[in-house]
């Protein structure tokens, strides 16, 4: 294994960039591959143009007929591109995306051929696809699932095939994807968000909630992450000892980027614009071989189809370079995981962003209006929010160097705390002249100034505003962002439904005018959820003692944190939002714990392997070499070879009882593992998070402590250091 080490390092210093030829600016090349508007209007009928934008704008149907125009459309677009086939592209809950791709090809009478493409296959298909999880909502024989176009999001072009975003259904109707729901909650969020518009302006009849993703990953070339096993099959280091130098000079953060790696992302960012993936931003992360890239803000729903397109995309992009994208949450121990920032906002139809103050108290009372309705759903559905972000990578991330604790708390600052505090002490009721003007001028109209200066910087903070807009940092680097959107769009939902019946309660009941009447409301809300505001450090004991006394959750791992998912509560909330059904919350429920559950699964398998069969080994033929030489000297110095060989023998012993304490533990974790095994659900993730996963850091321990002491020229592992700097 060795071997395969030190080929893999030769083979990793002998690459050279490949280049990457630019030809045309950005916003030439923005778009090129997708059917968006300018497409449409090139190819469709006028009559088609329009249903389908109204399917968008307005999410009427598209007639049988205008969709075999749009057919007929896309396919001599896409073909004209060069495309010869097409898919339907869709996320099941597996949580990546799936494709089975079909030729435009059709044989006539046996003899002829034409290209063909019509409404019916491109409105729905029927993928043989009953191996995907459905926790439960049907049998693996039941192969009935149906993949439904969503027009809300344009069909591209990607090697050659026509993909055409859709949802993924079963026979009877329930969601088996993770698209279906955020649809869902982005119409719930529409609705009510809307109706509590009309309080300040009665002509809005849209909004819209918007996102902005940052993708975080780590690249390792190629060569090097085949010589890890753990790489290979976990996309993760099991194990390794922490290189000497790690992130603790902060030199790579936003330092140059690496030659290699400003080509993947050259090439990687001319795929996007053709894709229409809107990236602008691209920088070294804090931890050695870390980066990130950003995309502009966009509607959720095409957000998070581009965000999923982008992860399939980089890894392609990636192999052409000779490097391997690693997504897990926490790929390397000692130094920063992964996240992916959820940059979220609602904005109106002319781009107008709800959680922007305006010019004008009433502008700045809208603000306000959201920006507490948002604090208040976080408050009433924490341990959902927190549920949204689990797996078995995050639990590794959360809580550790710079990544957010597990405790879900709001940060927004000390001088937007000040404005909260005054506005929890505006009067009960009807408001006098005086103290409708110091609101007007002394508080809300401030409120634009106040947050001009007001940066962020707390990073341990789960969920902060930062200005505009609420950035839930807890999500991880590999997670599909269609859960925690589906989340957060559906508690707010929920959040502006309460709002508007008891503002309209008070103006019908109290004969209080609107204004007063949201002041009343926002006032109680501000009380009510001051507990889930917290501007400090979120590490430590201090702040876990402090949670628990304001009654905040902290749910340390993925089973505590799943149990809220099928709670009466969240079933409730679904329901009542027409976000999803028991079926369909249950279902969820069991694919994530059995999602858990085999991870660790491979894992510990794995960590068996390199423990038994790489380092183990490894180290036996080391001590052998010291007994050899041990014994050389005792030849020669006779019974003065203890003294001289002082340093040999106690080596010998400390190796021996390394490799006898690997062997007990990893017989131990088999055994539990075995006991897993044998549960089903929560009992088997338990099982699997408290019984089988202790031993990971406990055999790894006494793995990287033979590193440290077995030459270096016969360890099979590639190490951190050769992982993190080898460029």
């Amino acid at each position: 294994m060795s071997i395969i080490r030190f080929d893999a390092l030769r083979e990793t210093l002998k690459r050279k960039p490949i280049k990457v030829l630019q030809s045309e600016k950005r916003s030439t090349l923005f778009g090129q591959n997708v059917f968006n508007k300018y497409a449409m209007q090139q190819y469709l009928t006028r009559s088609a143009y329009e249903s389908v934008m109204n399917a968008i704008e307005h999410g009427t149907r598209i007639d049988r007929k205008i969709a075999d125009q749009v057919a007929v459309s896309m396919k001599d677009w896409a073909m004209s591109k060069g495309a010869t086939h097409y898919t339907h592209w869709f996320q099941p809950l597996t949580g990546a995306t799936a494709e089975k791709h079909d030729a435009f090809f059709e044989s006539i009478n046996g003899s002829l051929a034409m290209e063909k493409f019509d409404g019916e296959q491109l409105v729905q298909q029927e993928p043989d696809a009953s191996s995907f999880p459905t926790g439960g909502i049907r049998n693996t024989f039941e192969a009935r699932g149906y993949t439904a176009w969503d027009p809300t999001s344009p069909a591209f072009i990607y090697e050659r095939t026509l993909c055409i975003p859709t949802i993924f259904v079963a026979y009877t109707g329930e969601a088996l994807d993770n698209k279906t729901p955020l649809l869902r909650a982005l119409q719930a969020i529409d609705t009510h968000a809307t109706a509590v518009c009309k309080y300040f302006d009665k002509t809005i009849s849209k909004v819209n909630a918007t996102l902005g993703w940052e993708q975080e990953f780590f690249l390792v070339d190629n060569a090097l992450a085949l010589s890890r096993p753990d790489i290979q099959l976990t996309g993760r280091t099991l194990l390794g000892h922490f290189s000497a130098k790690g992130q603790q000079l902060d030199d790579h953060y936003f330092g140059i980027i690496p030659v290699r790696v400003m080509s993947f992302m050259q090439d990687l960012e001319e795929e996007c614009m053709l894709l229409g993936i809107p990236v602008k931003t691209r920088h070294n992360e804090v931890a050695p071989n870390q980066f990130e890239v950003a995309p502009i803000f966009e509607e959720a729903n095409l957000a998070v189809d581009h965000n999923s397109l982008l992860m399939d995309v980089m890894q392609k992009v990636a192999k052409r370079h000779n490097f391997r994208v690693l997504f897990h949450e926490k790929p390397f121990a000692g130094i920063n995981g992964s996240g992916k920032h959820n940059n979220w906002s609602l904005s109106l139809d002319n781009g107008t962003n709800l959680l922007s103050p305006g010019k004008t108290p009433m502008k700045n009372l809208q603000f306000l209006t959201f920006f507490v309705n948002t604090i208040k759903a976080v408050y009433e559905y924490e341990e959902l929010l927190r549920a949204s972000v689990v797996s078995a990578g995050n639990d590794f991330r959360l809580g550790a160097s710079e990544a957010p604790p597990s405790i879900i708390s709001v940060f927004i600052g000390n001088q937007l705390s000040a404005v909260l505090d005054e506005l929890e002490n505006v009067t009960k009721g009807k408001l006098s002249p005086q103290e409708k003007t110091d609101l007007k001028l002394n508080i809300i109209g401030k409120i634009p100034e106040i947050l001009l200066d007001n940066t962020d910087r707390n990073r341990t903070s789960p969920f902060a505003f930062t200005g505009n807009k609420f950035e839930f940092r807890a999500v991880g680097s590999s997670a599909n962002c269609a859960g925690p959107m589906t989340v957060l769009n559906t508690i707010v939902a929920k959040q502006l439904k309460e709002f508007k019946i008891e503002v309209d309660k008070l103006i019908e009941s109290k004969s209080l005018k609107k204004d007063e009447a949201v002041f009343n409301v926002l006032r109680e809300y501000i009380k009510e959820s001051k507990k889930i505001r917290f501007d400090g450090d979120g590490y430590g004991d201090a702040w876990e003692k402090e949670a628990k006394k304001r009654g905040l959750s902290n749910n340390r791992n993925t089973p505590e944190a799943l149990k809220v998912i099928a709670s009466k509560k969240t079933v409730a909330l679904y329901e009542e939002m027409d976000v999803m059904s028991k079926v369909e919350i249950e279902a969820r429920y069991e694919i994530k714990l059995e999602e858990y559950t085999k991870r660790l699964q491979i894992e510990s398998r794995v960590l068996a392997d390199i423990s038994r069969n790489h380092v183990v080994p490894t180290a036996i033929i080391y001590q052998n070499t010291l007994l050899e030489n041990t014994k050389n000297l005792k030849e020669i110095f006779g019974e003065e070879f203890r003294k001289i060989a002082k340093e040999q023998l106690e080596l010998i012993m400390v190796i021996s009882n390394h490799i006898t304490e690997i062997n007990a533990l990893v017989i131990k974790m088999e055994e539990q593992r075995a006991k897993a095994n044998k549960q089903n659900g929560l009992k088997s993730a338990e099982q699997y998070c408290n019984k089988v996963k202790p031993f990971f850091e406990k055999i790894r321990f006494h793995c990287d402590q033979l590193e440290t002491m077995v030459d270096d020229n016969i360890w099979p592992l590639t190490k951190y250091r050769e992982l993190l700097f080898t460029r």
